[in-house]
């Protein structure tokens, strides 16, 4: 069963995963994956701390003040928090889950949080909630941990320093304690949080990146994604044939890779987002329709059946490269699209696969196109099976 893994062969650069262009020929089938050493990490503490009577922060948490958080939103709801955290703790087991919470702001969810038990990794980018969090962490003992960084911007690689502070996730997962489980293992620690809203398709094609590869996040186990993301982009996620005018890439890429479920729909408007005098910040007559929208709380864990001898981190690019040419004509029949893909006998794979030479791609579920990609993999007859973009090469 692969596991976390500590560098890979040379694969798609992540601007290139949004779209498509001209192909060339690939090299031969699965690149076999090399015994690759893994980091050597602490381990967490079997003991956890016990919590605390804490007091009421009330209103008394401060307000940002850069025009980066003009957009950002946050929970500062008690009731909104409660609710979260009663979805968070169903089905818990006996030891207490580990949360990285993502710019958590006031800590409202954060305290909820603490009040059960469980620890936190808070990860906030801007520096004027920081103070606050450090005195809400006073108030839980060993519960809490207060870390500067950006959680959306983890192993990002820029040449010159920017701000909030970008972060190697190796390192700070390092000096959190956090160590590496085995894909096959349970779940490791959640995350939770809110996606940015001006880059929410961007976060999902990076965090696909780093799940199929099994880097950043990804290189320490199945990691649990519980984040709000706006209406439009779940019913993207969760898509399937049935959804036509919704289905594309992105469905197919995260349902093959995560059990997806929807635990919670809350109004736009039950988030606030201040301005940098630190008033709320009215709506905008443009922002009118958006603001009767609901955001979703998403629950997305890695499953274990992701990786298999035909489809590994060191070829999930030619499965990425497929799926985004499938859907460039979504409407076309499969045969067609894979005689443009691949070297193999199309016919020979519809067949093995159950299908008919005249479905279509907007008729394929996720599991098919995995299905479809694990058996042009496994053909042994062809020196060359696929044709990949090479615009999508580094």
């Amino acid at each position: 069963m692969w596991g976390p893994m500590a560098a890979l062969p040379a694969r798609l650069t992540r601007s290139a995963l949004a779209g498509p262009g001209r192909f060339c020929t690939l090299g031969s089938g699965t690149a076999s994956r090399k015994d690759l050493p893994l980091v050597s990490r602490r381990g967490l503490s079997d003991s956890l701390p016990q919590p605390l009577p804490s007091p009421d922060f009330g209103e008394s948490y401060p307000k940002p003040q850069t025009k980066s958080l003009l957009k950002k939103r946050y929970v500062t709801s008690r009731r909104l928090a409660e609710t979260l955290v009663q979805l968070l703790q169903r089905k818990r087991k006996k030891s207490l889950p580990l949360f990285l919470e993502c710019n958590p702001g006031p800590g409202i969810l954060t305290q909820a949080l603490l009040e059960t038990g469980a620890r936190v990794v808070a990860l906030e980018s801007d520096r004027t909630f920081i103070p606050h969090l450090e005195s809400l962490g006073k108030h839980f003992s060993g519960q809490l941990q207060v870390v500067h960084c950006d959680f959306f911007k983890l192993d990002l690689n820029v040449c010159q320093p920017v701000r909030p502070p970008v972060m190697a996730s190796q390192m700070l997962f390092q000096n959190l304690g956090i160590k590496a489980h085995p894909w096959s293992a349970g779940v490791p620690l959640k995350v939770v949080g809110i996606f940015p809203s001006k880059s929410e398709r961007k976060a999902l094609w990076k965090l696909l990146y780093d799940l199929y590869s099994c880097t950043s996040i990804y290189g320490y186990g199945r990691i649990e994604l519980n984040m709000f993301i706006s209406e439009k982009h779940c019913q993207k996620l969760m898509a399937n044939p049935r959804n036509p005018k919704s289905y594309q890439a992105l469905s197919v890429l995260w349902q093959v890779a995560c059990h997806i479920k929807l635990l919670h729909m809350e109004p736009w408007s039950s988030f606030d987002v201040y301005t940098q005098n630190g008033q709320l910040r009215k709506p905008k007559h443009k922002e009118s329709e958006q603001i009767q929208q609901n955001l979703s709380f998403l629950q997305m864990t890695p499953r274990k059946s992701l990786f298999t001898e035909n489809l590994t981190p060191a070829n999930f690019d030619a499965f990425f490269c497929m799926l985004k040419q499938c859907f460039v004509r979504r409407n076309a029949m499969v045969k067609d699209h894979l005689c443009s893909l691949s070297m193999v006998d199309v016919m020979d794979v519809l067949m093995q696969a159950g299908k008919k030479d005249t479905v279509k791609i907007i008729n394929m579920y996720p599991k098919d196109f995995k299905r479809l990609f694990e058996i042009i993999e496994c053909s042994k007859d062809y020196t060359y099976k696929w044709v990949c973009n090479d615009h999508m090469e580094e």
